[in-house]
């Protein structure tokens, strides 16, 4: 596998025009991209721009995100919903994107029954299967009912539906603070994502203090307080077999304010600290990664 190819930035990660952040992307050495749905739909060119920008980017979609709050809901807001998953699903399928993410529900209006949520996630996972794709389920560490990844498994096993599987996400596993053994539960091939990011303090103790910082002050692996249990979930995953992507999913209001390609940068050095420190990958590095590694791993 070459340098970065397991590795991809979500565009929700850095400001400015959906063009610019895709040539940042590409330029710090990355071969795919999460598309955010807000950087598609908001495009001032609309839609044919958007996913014509995407596919002159040279870079392979990791997915497509978020469809938010489906599961559990009834009468109008379910139909309301199921709507909005058709939409979002023919817009994947415009980018050619294989990969839906849908993140638990937060509503008070949703049920708590896990067999009715997963027959709604079996229903969102039939309307992608005539269109090639994928639907990633990730459970949020605020989620009403599903909030913990063991849970979301749980979940996914109930439905019981090949495009249907796991979406794990590093922030939310560190906040709920969730044991790293329930990995060993999982079947690898059932791992549909994997996105990851740290943060700065031990924990998040309140689900407001949770939400906050999941929306405005992650940071890239290997910049935060949890490098060593990051390390250890994606060792366990190696272990466990899984081969798919690493999205690093960093939503941070200081980047938001530096350049697009000092983002990059750090980006690529988390990616390098994994590959390189962390898995422990053979890879030839090109001449122009040798300024950033000559004063250590997060040398800037």
């Amino acid at each position: 596998m070459q340098m970065l190819d397991a590795y991809g930035m979500d565009t929700i990660t850095l400001t400015g025009p959906l063009e610019a952040k895709l040539v940042a992307m590409k330029g710090a050495g990355f071969s795919q991209v999460m598309l955010s749905a807000r950087d598609i739909a908001g495009h001032p060119q609309g839609l044919a721009a958007a996913v014509a920008a995407v596919r002159a980017s040279g870079l392979r979609p990791t997915g497509f995100q978020v469809l938010r709050d489906f599961e559990g809901l009834s009468g109008h807001l379910h139909h309301y919903k199921v709507d909005i998953a058709k939409s979002m699903l023919e817009m994947c399928a415009a980018l050619d994107s294989k990969l839906l993410l849908a993140c638990s529900s937060t509503l008070r209006h949703a049920t708590q029954d896990l067999d009715a949520i997963a027959r709604d996630l079996r229903k969102l996972a039939m309307l992608a299967l005539p269109l090639g794709i994928k639907i990633a389920f990730e459970g949020l560490s605020w989620g009403r009912t599903v909030n913990e990844f063991t849970a979301a498994w749980d979940v996914v096993c109930r439905a019981d539906c090949p495009n249907l599987g796991l979406g794990l996400d590093s922030y939310h596993v560190f906040a709920a603070q969730t044991s790293l053994d329930a990995i060993e539960d999982l079947d690898p091939d059932k791992i549909f994502l994997v996105q990851l990011a740290d943060f700065m303090w031990q924990e998040a103790q309140t689900v407001e203090e949770r939400m906050t910082t999941a929306r405005t002050f992650r940071v890239f692996p290997g910049e935060g307080v949890h490098s060593e249990q990051l390390a250890d979930l994606v060792l366990r995953l190696q272990r466990l077999g899984y081969r798919g992507d690493y999205s690093f999913e960093v939503f941070n209001d200081d980047y938001q304010q530096l350049p697009l390609d000092t983002v990059a940068r750090r980006a690529r050095q988390s990616a390098l600290w994994l590959n390189d420190d962390v898995l422990r990958r053979p890879v030839q590095l090109p001449d122009w990664v040798a300024p950033y590694r000559q004063g250590g791993r997060h040398a800037r």
